[in-house]
Order: C-alpha cells, then sequence, then structure tokens
C-alpha cells in the first residue's frame, strides 16, 4: 500500500512539472506575439514555479530530486517584411546603350558647334583664307629668315629682305605666266580653230556614224546659248570684277600677315598660349612646334615636288611642240599644291591644249608624259621629300580637298590637305602626352568620368552599406 502512495505521489508530480512548463511556454508563445519577450526571472515563471511548488508541497520530503532538462531556446524574431527597394534607373539601363547615349549628346554638341564655326568661317571667308594663304607663305619662307639671323642680320632686316624676295618671286611668276597667255592667244586661236576643224573631219569619218548636219546641229546651238545667256555673261563679267577686287583684298591681307608672322611669330604664339587654359597649356605648348614643323615640311615638300612635275612635264609638252608650254608648266606648278585633284586638271588640261591644237597621237604622248611623271611622284618622290610626319591618306585627302572646295572653293581645297596633316600631327601629340602623363601618375588630362557611365568602384576591402 505504501508503495503504491508513493508511485501515485511521483506521477502527480510529474503531471504537475509537465503543466508548469506548458503555462510557461504558453505565457511566451503569448508575449512574442504581442512582441514583448518576458525575462526568465520574470513574474510569469515566478508564478508558475510557485504553483508547482504549493502542488508538490505534501511530497517534498519522499519525492527525489527532478531531472535537469535544456533550457528552453526562445523562437527567433519574424520581421515584417520590407517594401521593394527600386533599382537607380541607369544601372537598369544597358552599358552599350548608355555609353551610345553619352557619345550621342557629344556629337550633337560637336556637330552644332562645327555648324556654327562653318557659318562664321563663310561669312568672313576672305580674311580666313588670306591669313591661311600668310601661314603656307611663312612656312615657307621662314628657313630663310631663320639663316639670315644666323649670319648676323637683325631680326628686323632679315625679315624685310626674305619678305621683299618672297613678294618679287611671286610677282614674277603671276606676271610671266599672264604675259605668256597674251602673247600666244592669238596663235591658241587659230590653232585651236584648225583642231576644231580636225576634229569634225575625224569624227565624219569615224565608226561612230557622225553626220555633218549633227555637228552643225551642235554648233548651231552653242552659239545660240552664247546669243541667249549674253545677260548673264555680262553680270557675271560684273560679278568678276567683284571678285578681282577681293583677290587683292586678299593678297593684301596675305602679304600683311606674312610680315607680321615673319618678323613676330613667337610672340604671338605666346599670345595665343595664353588664351588657353592652365591645365592643358603645357600640352599645347608641345603639340605648337611640332605642328609648325608638320606644316614646313608639307610646304617645302609639296613645293619641290610641284617644281619637278612642272619642269618634266613641260620639257615633255616642249618636245612634243605643244603651243604655250611654259605658261602650262607653271599652270602645273600651281594646281600641284591641291593634292590628288590639281594633278589631274593641269594634266587634263595640257592634253586638251595637245588635242586641239596637235591632233590625237600628240594628245596621247602627253597623256602618257603625264602620267608617267605623276606614277613617279606618287610613289618615289612624295613618299621621300614629305616623309612619313606629313603623310595623309588617300581617302582623307580626297574627303578633305571635297570638303574644302565646297566650303571656300579653291583656296579651301588648298588650306584642306594641310589643315588635316598638322590636325593629325596635334592629335597623335596630345593623346601620346596624356598617355605619358597617366603613366608618371599626373592623372588622365581633363576631368574624371562621371555621368551616366561613370563606374562607382570602392576600394577593395570596402564594402557598400545597403538599407
Amino acid at each position: 500500500m505504501a508503495k503504491r502512495e508513493g508511485w501515485l505521489g511521483r506521477l502527480g508530480n510529474k503531471l504537475n512539472r509537465m503543466e508548469a512548463r506548458l503555462n510557461e511556454r504558453r505565457a511566451e508563445v503569448e508575449a512574442e506575439t504581442s512582441g514583448d519577450l518576458p525575462h526568465p526571472t520574470g513574474p510569469g515563471r515566478a508564478s508558475a514555479a510557485g504553483a508547482s511548488e504549493v502542488s508538490a508541497a505534501a511530497a517534498v520530503a519522499t519525492v527525489p530530486a527532478p531531472p535537469a532538462y535544456p533550457p528552453v531556446v526562445p523562437a527567433p524574431h519574424l520581421a515584417a517584411p520590407a517594401a521593394p527597394v527600386r533599382p537607380d534607373p541607369a544601372s537598369v539601363v544597358p552599358w552599350g546603350m548608355r555609353v551610345a547615349a553619352e557619345a550621342s549628346w557629344r556629337l550633337l554638341l560637336l556637330a552644332g558647334m562645327l555648324w556654327v564655326l562653318m557659318k562664321v568661317i563663310s561669312e568672313v571667308r576672305l580674311v580666313v583664307l588670306a591669313f591661311a594663304a600668310a601661314m603656307l607663305v611663312t612656312a615657307m619662307l621662314q628657313p630663310f629668315v631663320v639663316r639670315l639671323r644666323r649670319l648676323g642680320l637683325p631680326r628686323g632686316l632679315a625679315t624685310a629682305v626674305t619678305a621683299i624676295l618672297g613678294f618679287v618671286v611671286i610677282g614674277l611668276v603671276g606676271w610671266f605666266v599672264v604675259w605668256q597667255v597674251m602673247e600666244n592667244l592669238d596663235d591658241l586661236s587659230d590653232r585651236v580653230r584648225d583642231g576644231i576643224n580636225e576634229l569634225k573631219l575625224w569624227a565624219l569619218d569615224s565608226p561612230f556614224h557622225v553626220t555633218e548636219k549633227q555637228i552643225n546641229d551642235i554648233a548651231k546651238n552653242l552659239s545660240e546659248t552664247i546669243g541667249t545667256n549674253t545677260e548673264q555673261i555680262t553680270s557675271a563679267g560684273l560679278q568678276g570684277v567683284t571678285v578681282l577686287v577681293e583677290v587683292l583684298t586678299g593678297i593684301l591681307l596675305a602679304m600683311f600677315s606674312t610680315l607680321f608672322l615673319l618678323y613676330d611669330g613667337k610672340r604671338i604664339w605666346n599670345w595665343a598660349l595664353g588664351l588657353v587654359p592652365s591645365a592643358a597649356r603645357a600640352g599645347v605648348a608641345g603639340a605648337g612646334p611640332r605642328a609648325w614643323r608638320t606644316l614646313t615640311a608639307y610646304v617645302r615638300g609639296t613645293v619641290i615636288v610641284a617644281l619637278i612635275d612642272a619642269i618634266f612635264i613641260g620639257l615633255g609638252i616642249y618636245f612634243l611642240d605643244v603651243p604655250m608650254a611654259v605658261p602650262l608648266a607653271v599652270f602645273i606648278f600651281l594646281f600641284a599644291f591641291i593634292p590628288l585633284v590639281g594633278a589631274v586638271v593641269s594634266g587634263a588640261l595640257a592634253v586638251v591644249v595637245a588635242l586641239v591644237t596637235q591632233g590625237v597621237f600628240t594628245a596621247l604622248m602627253v597623256l602618257l608624259v603625264v602620267l608617267a611623271v605623276q606614277q613617279i611622284e606618287g610613289h618615289v618622290l612624295q613618299p621621300f621629300i614629305l616623309g612619313r610626319a606629313v603623310r595623309v591618306h588617300p581617302l582623307a585627302v580626297v574627303l578633305s580637298v571635297a570638303a574644302g572646295g565646297m566650303i571656300a572653293g579653291i583656296g579651301g581645297a588648298v588650306v584642306a590637305v594641310p589643315l588635316v596633316a598638322v590636325t593629325n600631327t596635334v592629335v597623335g601629340y596630345l593623346k601620346a602626352y596624356s598617355r605619358e602623363q597617366h603613366h608618371l601618375g599626373s592623372g588622365m588630362i581633363g576631368p574624371g568620368p562621371h555621368g551616366s557611365t561613370a563606374l562607382s568602384v570602392a576600394p577593395e576591402g570596402e564594402g557598400h552599406s545597403t538599407t
């Protein structure tokens, strides 16, 4: 009987402890739901412990100590789900599209600036072309000033002697061309008339089945066209007078600009360099002398090549008994300053004069002479004389000559290629200078990357805080 009472007492004690633990667990769950987790020594645990002590007060002496149970670990805190964070719009756009957008607005800005610049140049085209011609003449004459200075002449006297001799030579060449054309104009007219008659007879006997009536109709149409456009021809003559005045004004501007550039070119360059921002002044100061050497080499090489072309083609024309051989040689020399296009025009002019004055065979021989000299010029003279410093790709030459001719006529075509050569030299030097400064630790020239294409790269070991 005593054993049964002891077993029942132990069973009741265990049931009381289980009830106490269930009460504790229920209190913890309610506290977690309400957001207030009670302390293990709080009143809830004390009340549960007190209830278990009261229920087991009768069998304290007979009941052994309860076994040790593992501590109850509270459930983790379940935070409410946060609202989704929208990403940065620039990070959503693909990288290629961002780069294209950044490049597009910069290209549009550059195109607008170039358009405005072309408009300004077209308004003051006479001044721009006169200054460009002065730069070319100065590049050709400056080595003579340097040699005279080395011989002991003062700067003013050396400049005056060089400028006067240069202008006299250029004037004598122009006068000689005009004199030769006027002296041979009557003879050329007679030979052109005879050549046209020979071409007419050749066309009648040719396999093209051209009749005399068709040739007479063509001549009649030409005469009627000239007769109906008399007013336009007269207005063109009046415009020619205006053009002549503009040409004389441009020549005077070019002469004065050449004098000042020869005498005070270094001071003018220092003044222009002072207008450049200080951050880029060192690079521009290094690019300027290299650009001037490129221009000087281009002008000197072009003069030598043009002189060789004029001499050899002129000798070929002279020995083939083509009239006005000397004026044609001078025209070949002048047109050689327009790369590619000038050689084609001057050669075609010599062939046409030979055709209408001496016949088809002589014209073919002149064509062979022109092609031979130009091939020697393109493959031997220009690479040897001009060198790699001023070499420009033929496609760039054609495009620049076409653009210069469309913008400023013949003067623009003459200036286009040296401008491209100088720009190529300046851009190449500035790229090398910027790369060198970057390697030396000075950083890149200009502001750092910014905008939607800039990358925010943190140093290694640092993390980004996110919220």
